[in-house]
């Protein structure tokens, strides 16, 4: 199985990425959300996204069947050079590389932006998520304990980092996802 990796299409793919989000919003910790998007919800954070940065997704016979996205790390302008990375997969094909590939895309893409640093806050349990992180080259840099809670109880959230740019001086201004030619 060889997933096949694009930008996500707000209009086309929202539903499907409601649906791979929604159980982690509704039966586990992976999502501090309370409640799952809609489609419309969904399809305007993917083209509020867009506009910035990456939003991709794996196909793998003809549907969605995972996703990855990254977004600002902080609003604060002298955070502009980092994003945080997330990835969902759906159930049936875990295990199986898609999230590694989506990665394995969306990075490339950020090094081309021009973003410097890249973050994933992962809550605890979770080790195929920290296995993941570990295997792209994200370290850990640090645990928020007892951050949030939800499903009655506290929940530790690890935060993994990685530096992909080493730019000497100030570096140049990230280019918007719009702006990059070739994308992909």
């Amino acid at each position: 199985m060889s997933p096949t990796v694009r930008l996500a299409d707000p209009d086309r793919d929202a539903e499907a990425v409601a649906e791979i989000y929604r159980p982690a919003v509704e039966d586990s910790h992976a999502s501090f959300e309370a409640t799952a998007p809609t489609p419309d919800e969904m399809a305007e954070r993917i083209r509020s996204t867009l506009s910035h940065t990456p939003w991709l997704v794996a196909v793998v016979d003809g549907s969605v069947a995972g996703y990855a996205y990254a977004t600002a790390h902080r609003v604060r302008e002298a955070y502009r050079w980092s994003v945080d990375i997330s990835v969902y997969v759906d159930g049936s094909v875990r295990g199986r590389g898609v999230g590694r590939g989506l990665y394995d895309r969306l990075l490339p893409i950020l090094r081309r932006q021009g973003y410097v640093n890249v973050y994933a806050g992962i809550a605890l349990p979770n080790p195929a998520s920290e296995a993941l992180h570990r295997a792209i080259g994200m370290r850990l840099i640090g645990v928020y304990e007892g951050v949030g809670h939800k499903h009655g109880r506290w929940w530790d959230v690890a935060w993994y980092g990685m530096r992909i740019a080493e730019p000497s001086g100030t570096p140049a201004e990230p280019i918007p996802l719009p702006q990059l030619a070739e994308p992909l």
